[in-house]
């Protein structure tokens, strides 16, 4: 007979569920100890591999030494100021975010979540247009604050109330499921031109912004095609709109370049970063050019936080470049993404149900559906792989959106291990075989 789990503590459970609010979805029947590299723990010391760095977030590993170091430091000589007062750590940040961001990002503003840096640029872009309309993809997801959430379409807009006046949303370009073809082929440019036409019906002449991922990671993985960023980029310019690249999941070195903007060659009007700066920690920036920092504090600019521009999580930013550059992650996520992409194609060969494999680096995505002929989706299949990949000890994230079989989110660290890998796809090979 087995010993009882210690994941079954029936008064952590109790407690958890008498004091906590819960905030979406439900929690996972363990609780969890610790966490070192690419695994977290259990309370029965089960190891099970975070194929998601916790919430996309902890792009070094958990636990990683040096990070550790410089928040012990910090916590015991220098960790919370006034928001007017600086320190070394914040000017030095944003100097090394001016010298790895695109020519003209000149000037950063450093808060704490995704949410909170995506609700600044969306200000700065009102403040410095003197308009208001902001336009995202009907697939995304900027944050749970007020104009983020109202720029947020994946999830979470029933039951609130309005969003903010001038919200709207396009269809964000999907080559799996194309709603626009030419010659057999996706036509995003003729999508692109069709929804903007409908943004110009509707609009009331007040364009401020256009935010948007370059891959959209809660919308289920979806990679904007080549190309797609600049046509973007130039409707903006037509409209004098200025165009916010979130690259909270994407930035530091995550699809293989240190921004995934870079590919297109695309430089922001503001650009803004989270999860993968902080590498687990409470961590964000705003960028923008100096021309448009300068004439928003002329009109004004008010964004005062508890936390802007706090020393302890500014030193942890400039640790996670430092060790990013160093150790050559930005490739690391090349190489490696090469062969995790390589191992889905393999283990998509084998099932019928991974309709399709994208992304870029190690941020990528497998669409489930009940068969590839069809493309049916099958959001009860991609249910099931998930729960038994957890049992087998291997943590996947899901996406279920309407149209969406699921799409399973695989954003391991930068310093995940080639045998890692390679067990990560071994393990979801087994789960689906199990399941189907």
């Amino acid at each position: 007979m087995s010993a009882p789990s210690r994941n079954d503590d029936p008064a952590f459970w109790q407690h958890a569920r008498r004091h906590l609010i819960r905030y979406g979805g439900s929690f996972e029947p363990m609780i969890i100890e610790r966490a070192q590299g690419s695994f977290v723990y259990d309370a029965d010391g089960r190891a099970i591999l975070d194929f998601t760095s916790g919430q996309m977030s902890a792009l070094l590993g958990h636990g990683h030494p040096e990070i550790a170091a410089v928040v012990a430091e910090h916590a015991q000589r220098l960790d919370h100021l006034f928001s007017g007062m600086l320190s070394r750590p914040v000017v030095e940040l944003a100097t090394r975010l001016a010298d790895i961001t695109p020519a003209g990002l000149d000037r950063a503003l450093l808060l704490t979540t995704g949410a909170e840096a995506n609700e600044a640029a969306i200000k700065m872009a009102k403040l410095y247009t003197g308009k208001y309309e902001v336009v995202s993809f009907a697939q995304s997801w900027h944050g749970m604050t007020g104009g983020a959430a109202s720029a947020t379409y994946s999830a979470g807009r029933k039951g609130y109330g309005p969003a903010a006046v001038g919200s709207f949303a396009i269809p964000a370009p999907y080559p799996y499921r194309p709603r626009f073809e030419k010659d057999g082929r996706f036509d995003w440019q003729a999508e692109l031109d069709y929804a903007f036409d409908l943004i110009d019906r509707q609009s009331s002449g007040n364009l401020a912004a256009f935010i948007a991922e370059p891959i959209l990671s809660s919308g289920g993985l979806i990679d904007l095609p080549p190309g797609y960023l600049a046509a973007l980029k130039a409707k903006c310019v037509e409209r004098g709109m200025l165009l916010i690249l979130d690259e909270a999941q994407t930035g530091i070195g995550r699809t293989g370049t240190m921004l995934a903007c870079e590919r297109d060659g695309v430089v922001p009007d503001i650009l803004t970063l989270s999860k993968t700066l902080g590498a687990g920690l409470p961590l964000a920036a705003v960028l923008t050019s100096e021309a448009i920092e300068e004439e928003c504090h002329r009109r004004g600019f008010l964004f005062y936080t508890t936390h802007v521009s706090d020393p302890l999580p500014a030193a942890v930013g400039v640790k996670v470049l430092e060790v990013v550059q160093r150790d050559g992650l930005v490739e690391r996520a090349r190489v490696a993404g090469a062969r995790l992409a390589d191992g889905l194609r393999a283990l998509q060969g084998q099932v019928g149900c991974i309709g399709d494999v994208r992304g870029r680096g190690l941020l990528l995505g497998i669409e489930i559906v009940k068969d590839r002929a069809s493309r049916e989706a099958a959001p009860e299949l991609g249910v099931a792989i998930t729960r038994e990949c957890m049992k087998l000890g291997l943590s996947m994230n899901i996406v279920q959106l309407p149209g969406m079989g699921g799409v399973f989110r695989i954003a391991p660290p930068l310093t995940v291990s080639d045998e890692e890998i390679d067990l990560g796809l071994a393990l979801l090979g087994q789960a689906i075989a199990r399941v189907t």
